[in-house]
């Protein structure tokens, strides 16, 4: 399995210029939340001069595979050539290594600003209440706790807003949906990449 993923870097070898390689390791960089849209995967294929768009999914999961560890994985800049097997030609290990070693100090700290930038959900409440003392329909009150390093004090916030009772029970599932989505954004940035499409 492992040799068959690797026996594809050599299509790289399509690629008229080192600029071109480049473009593609940054296009992998830039989309590695939301995966290659249409217009990227033709203007790589083009580059590469393949006519069968099945053909670079494998390719870009190997080159996906090489930026994560590059950029998770505690490697020094001058190991990053001791990520490919002996079966990758020399010429495309010196290259790939080259611009490897180019981005990953760009690139980890694009992923320090995705961590801090997210605050996690501490505890989500919430409460029936009046508006002020008139005789009104009663609100729903939601009290988020966030807990984010780079802000408040001792890194929480609390936030708190009002909800009409006729729309309690949407917004209900749309905040434990964000509270699920919010608690587990940490693990899913994280996690394997089965595919092409899915996040570095």
């Amino acid at each position: 399995m492992e040799r068959t993923l690797w026996g594809h870097l050599p299509l790289l070898v399509r690629a008229n210029s080192k600029e071109s390689v480049e473009y593609i390791l940054q296009s992998l960089w830039r989309t590695r939340k939301i995966g290659l849209d249409a217009d990227d995967r033709r203007l790589i294929c083009e580059m590469l001069q393949l006519q069968n768009d099945s053909d670079l999914d494998p390719l870009l999961v190997c080159l996906r595979m090489l930026i994560r560890r590059c950029v998770y994985e505690n490697i020094s800049k001058d190991d990053i050539q001791k990520l490919f097997p002996n079966e990758v030609l020399p010429e495309l290990q010196r290259l790939l290594a080259l611009l490897l070693q180019k981005f990953q100090k760009e690139w980890r700290a694009d992923i320090h600003m995705d961590e801090v930038s997210y605050p996690r959900l501490k505890a989500m409440t919430w409460s029936m209440a009046s508006q002020d003392n008139e005789v009104t329909e009663p609100v729903a009150v939601i009290n988020l706790k966030l807990q984010n390093d780079t802000q408040a004090p001792q890194g929480e916030m609390d936030l708190k807003f009002q909800l009409a009772k006729e729309t309690l029970d949407t917004m209900l599932k749309s905040m434990y949906c964000i509270r699920d989505q919010l608690s587990n954004l940490g693990e899913t940035s994280n996690g394997p990449c089965s595919q092409e499409m899915n996040a570095v």
